[in-house]
This record gives structure tokens, sequence and C-alpha cells, in this order.
């Protein structure tokens, strides 16, 4: 009995160090792939902005609600999104895709994968085919933030943006999803690791670990600051003032719809331009519910980031009421309708299906190393002619999309054939 018991623990290790061998030898890989060469050529001013003329944004530009004297008001087209991980940005970056097609805007993309060489900070050399003086509409992909070098790529009035969730259930999805690759865990005893750790992150917790960054403040890391430092210590309120003077809406995962209003007023977008479904969701099977204890422990040893999405909670709530409260649900009651009705025309029985279950490979979602956790869809067979382009793009899955946008995402691909190979 005993042996039956050791085999699959003997066998989680072998792929626990099979992991670690993989994730050294395709760093090695990307960092060869991305070295560049320096040269003294002069560095040229970014073009104030590469879109087409306003009037050719959309055949019927629609009125901003905030405007006076009748003005027509043109959709802002220059946008930096922060993507930050496990906050629901994923399925924000199909909205920005499909705008981005609708407007003919050209995306400052990674080279090779689909992060701009993630964890290390943000790098303008990372992005593909980039030219000093070259201009750009977006940029989106998972990046570590770095402003100055972001500020090199895209236009100077270039519309900052970023989304944050509550730090407790971020810590929460983060250990889960990122847990194989983090050897820091894998030494941690019992069936539920994650309470364990939040017993005595101390025990288990290193800065210099690979990959401990997903583990402790992990919204800090993402935006380029020190995420190790103690709530208290005054550097952590400077870092919110900087990421706050930087980036002028900053979305929550908890009130998505009510977020998609504020940027459709903020950026003169329409209610067509901000229809979605969810993506890259975890089933509900595979949540582990926090308990209060746990979720204090989580938010104490996230106090950095727990500072930080306070803080915007609060602004974020501002922004609400100068939008008007009333004005606010009518709004979102409005988005969750039209959802509800691209849900009936386009997705298979009405809703998400586990990873085994969704037909098609394109519509097959990325999956964390390990495991295969996060759900997809299956699209209809019999969509209506006038929603069948708009239902694959909603439900095609960020590598994919990518791949359509014509990303070169060699290492990934490769990344993920090894993964079959070896049957994650």
């Amino acid at each position: 009995m005993l042996q039956n018991q050791e085999k699959p623990r003997c066998q989680l290790q072998v792929k626990r160090v099979t992991v670690g061998i993989l994730l050294i030898s395709v760093t090695l890989l990307y960092s060869l792939s991305t070295i560049q060469i320096n040269s003294s050529s002069p560095e040229f001013p970014v073009p104030h902005s590469c879109a087409p003329h306003p009037g050719q944004l959309s055949p019927e530009p629609s009125a901003n609600s905030t405007q006076q004297d009748n003005n027509i008001c043109a959709p802002k087209v220059d946008i930096m999104f922060m993507k930050t991980h496990k906050t629901g940005s994923s399925t924000f970056l199909n909205i920005l895709f499909r705008f981005g097609e609708k407007h003919r805007l050209k995306f400052a993309f990674p080279t090779s994968r689909n992060d701009f060489f993630y964890p290390s900070s943000f790098q303008r050399t990372y992005v593909q085919g980039y030219k000093s003086g070259m201009c750009f509409n977006i940029m989106c992909n998972h990046m570590r933030f770095s402003g100055t070098e972001v500020a090199k790529v895209l236009p100077k009035d270039t519309f900052y943006m970023t989304i944050l969730r509550d730090p407790a259930e971020l810590f929460e999805s983060s250990f889960h999803y990122f847990g194989h690759v983090v050897p820091l865990t894998w030494r941690i005893p019992g069936e539920d690791t994650m309470a364990e750790f939040l017993r005595d992150p101390q025990q288990y917790f290193s800065p210099n670990g690979i990959n401990s960054f997903y583990l402790k403040n992990l919204l800090f890391f993402d935006f380029g600051q020190d995420h190790t430092l103690d709530p208290d210590d005054p550097r952590v309120e400077r870092s919110i003032k900087v990421i706050a003077e930087r980036f002028q809406l900053v979305m929550l995962m908890e009130h998505f719809e009510e977020s998609l209003i504020l940027l459709k007023d903020t950026l003169c977008w329409e209610m067509d331009d901000l229809l979605f479904f969810k993506l890259n969701s975890r089933s509900e099977s595979t949540v582990s519910k926090l308990t209060p204890e746990l979720r204090a422990k989580a938010l104490q040893w996230n106090g950095a980031d727990w500072k930080l999405y306070k803080h915007f909670n609060l602004t974020f709530w501002k922004k609400v009421e100068d939008y008007g409260r009333k004005r606010m649900e009518e709004d979102v009651a409005e988005l969750r309708r039209r959802n509800a009705e691209m849900v009936q025309i386009c997705i298979e029985g009405g809703h998400s299906v586990e990873p085994g279950s969704i037909h098609e490979a394109s519509m097959q979602p990325w999956q964390p190393i390990g495991e295969k956790t996060i759900v997809g869809y299956n699209l209809k067979t019999n969509v209506d002619k006038q929603y069948q382009e708009l239902c694959r793009k909603m439900l095609t899955p960020e590598i994919q999309y990518l791949t359509d946008l014509g990303v070169n995402l060699w290492l990934t691909k490769l990344w993920g054939h090894v993964r079959d190979i070896i049957n994650w």
C-alpha cells in the first residue's frame, strides 16, 4: 500500500524536475532569440499617431455622451493596456483585438512568444519589428512594466489603462495556476498547499526563488515595482503614486461591466465595441473558496497589492459617481442584455465546457502546466451568417488570436508541443 502511495509522488517529482530543466532551456532559447545588436543609430521621436484619419475610423462616428455643442467625438485609438496576471485581462484583450481590427490599427506585439520576455522588465526592442521612430497604436501583451521604455514605442498622447483584482482572490488564482513552475511550492506538505503556505509564508518563500514573484504582490511586480516591500514602507505609497500618475483608467475585475462603461465614455467607444465572453477562466470545481481566515492571511501577505487595490477602488467609485449611478446601472444592464443575446447566438449550449469537451482545436485555451483547468466554448454550427465572424472572434482564445493577427509565436508553440509530448 505504501509503495502504491509513493509511486504518484515520485512521478510528480520527476515531472517537476523535468519542468525545471525545460524552463531553463526555454529561457536560454528565448534569451538567444532576443539578443539585440547595439548600434549608434539616432533615436527618432514617435509620430503623434499612425491611425487612419478620424473620419475614416468608423462609418458612423458615435457622439460622446459628455460632449458639448454637438461636437463629433472620434474614438481614442492610441492605447497602452497593461495586462496584469489573473485579473480577467485576457477577456479584455479579446475586446481590444477586435477594436484594433475594426479600426485598422497597428499593434506593438512581442516576438517569439505571447509576452514581452516576462518577467524581465520591458524593453522597446522586444517589440516585433521595432525600429526607432516607428508608430504603433496599441500595446497590450503581458510585460513587467517600464514606463520610460513603453513611452518610446507609443505616441505621447497614448491613453494608459490597466485592470486590478482583489489581491486575496488573485493570490489564490496565481498560486494554483502557476504552482507547477514555482519550485518553492513543491516542498509544501499536505493536500491543501495554499493553506499551509499562508500559515507561515516566510517558511516557504524566498525572494530569490525561481518565479517567486507569483507568490507575493504579483500586481506590484507586474507594474515594475518592488514586490517584496512591507506595506508600511513609504516606498509603497510612492509606487502607488507613480502608477496613479501614469494610468488614466484603472479597471476592476470585480466590476468588469462598470469598468467597460467608464472606458466607453472616456474613449468615445460604442456599445458594440464592449461585447465579450469570459475567456481564460478556471473550472469552478478547481477554485479554492477562501475562508475569512485565509482571506485575511492572503491580504496581509500581499499587503502592498492590497494598498494598491484599495487606492484604485476609491478612485474607481469616484469615477462612477461622476458618471452617475443610475446612468451606470442602465448602461450595465444594456451591456449584459447584449452579451446575453450574443451567448444565445454564438455558444453551443449557452455555457462554457471543460477542455476535453471542446470540439475545435482553434477554440482550445492555453492550459497551465500539469493541469487542464481552463474552460472554453464550442461555436454553434448554425450561426446566422451576419454573426459568424463576430462569434468566432469573440470565442477565439488569446494564443490563436495572436497567430491570426500575424504574431510570431514559435517559442510559445514549441513549449506547447513539448508539454503535449510529456502529456501535460
